[in-house]
């Protein structure tokens, strides 16, 4: 245990299996906390949830990180890997308002509810497609088999990248989950790969729109402003890169959240079994609560100084928003600690909060319900296959999931 004045340590590998117990201890002794991150970047960390909803929607707090009071070699160790060299840093994740204003209205009217709606038979579709590939064998590795997939095919369908290219987008992302947290230049490569691909898809589009989100983008003018293709790629980069990974976490962390509590497991079975929603639709928030797919906010960097939780902040220092810690929060929660899939009242921030928030959240959701309702459905008896003390999660400094999870269950 850690004493009063010793603050535990942060991103070992220990605590990536369970970063809890710090980020409680963060809460009550340093709920503004500076620290040296992996990289070497300094940066302050905000674990209550009063604080962290105010960092999250506060103005002062901007999103470009040529804002950030470091050197040249400093600011390219924020943020996603290889953007930069791939001019792709106009997205919705480094810019601010008026811009993100403009680009969030472009781009938002690919996640109204209608339109997710719309999505739902072909995600069930996917969903059950990739069950029956692992079926037959009473055994299957539910991130590499089942998670990852999900998401990749149903973010590649919505931009409009052809069927016959999606096995080529699988490869580029899966560079990137697999050199998440080790050499940059992995991720680098891939995201290289994937602007070369997007530049050309857009340019083909051009001559053959349809109906699908890089041809809204391309047909979109805002007040007679046309998207830049430059935004429009990336934008469908930041699409592809915060839709996927954070959906593989939720589909991943949430079930491996079921498979530790079977009584949880168990109401919702049964309840998923009745065609009941009520109970998979605040079992899925409490699931992103309870144990998310985004562990810490993007990054923040202060436009002047400024004060959170009673600790002063200067101008130019990057702020990192732990929604992990923050939905943990006792002063708000109710025995945080507890998975309650029926949790009532639960305004967690698993998807941040403020003009920020994540805009994909619909389709996220959509897929999560899809995925973990059809698994329960389908393999009613499925069981973790591993000690969970041999698991292992994904380095890296933003996302939180498991590296795989695998289960076992009577083959049909």
């Amino acid at each position: 245990m850690n004493g009063p004045n010793t603050a535990p340590e942060l991103f070992t590998w220990e605590f990536a299996s369970d970063p809890y117990p710090a980020y409680a201890w963060l809460r009550e002794h340093a709920p503004v906390h500076r620290t040296t991150l992996p990289s070497g970047v300094e940066a302050w960390l905000v674990t209550r949830y009063a604080d962290a909803r105010q960092a999250l929607a506060d103005k002062r707090l901007s999103k470009n990180p040529e804002h950030h009071a470091e050197d040249a070699h400093g600011k390219h160790k924020t943020g996603i890997p290889g953007e930069r060299s791939a001019n792709l840093m106009t997205h919705l994740l480094n810019i601010d308002p008026p811009d993100h204003t403009r680009l969030r209205r472009l781009v938002s009217k690919a996640f109204t509810p209608r339109r997710v709606a719309e999505f739902t038979p072909r995600v069930q579709e996917l969903t059950d497609d990739l069950i029956d590939r692992f079926a037959s064998r009473g055994e299957a590795d539910l991130i590499h088999e089942f998670a990852f997939p999900l998401p990749i095919y149903a973010i590649c369908d919505l931009l409009g990248v052809p069927r016959e290219d999606q096995d080529d987008f699988r490869d580029w992302a899966g560079m990137m989950i697999r050199h998440g947290g080790g050499p940059r230049g992995g991720v680098a490569r891939s995201v290289k790969k994937i602007r070369g691909y997007l530049a050309d898809l857009i340019h083909r589009k051009r001559g053959d729109l349809g109906d699908d989100l890089i041809s809204g983008l391309i047909r979109a003018s805002d007040h007679g402003e046309h998207l830049t293709e430059n935004e429009a790629a990336a934008m469908c980069f930041v699409l592809l890169f915060a839709g996927f990974e954070t959906t593989i976490n939720l589909i991943g962390n949430g079930m491996y959240a079921l498979l530790r509590h079977p009584e949880q497991r168990a109401r919702l079975q049964e309840s998923v079994e009745r065609g009941e929603s009520e109970l998979l639709d605040t079992g899925i928030e409490e699931l992103l609560r309870y144990d998310g797919p985004v562990e810490l906010a993007t990054w923040r960097f202060a436009t002047e100084p400024l004060t959170i939780g009673g600790q002063r902040i200067a101008t130019g220092d990057p702020v990192l928003v732990v929604l992990a810690a923050a939905d943990r929060d006792p002063a708000r929660f109710t025995e945080p600690d507890t998975l309650d899939l029926s949790r009532a009242d639960n305004p967690h921030l698993g998807y941040g909060h403020g003009i920020h928030y994540c805009l994909g959240a619909p389709l996220a959701r959509l897929e999560g319900r899809t995925a973990l309702a059809t698994l329960l459905r389908r393999l009613p008896d499925l069981q973790l296959a591993a000690d969970p003390a041999d698991l292992r999660w994904r380095g890296g400094l933003i996302m939180r999931g498991l590296r795989e999870l695998p289960v076992r269950f009577t083959a049909v």
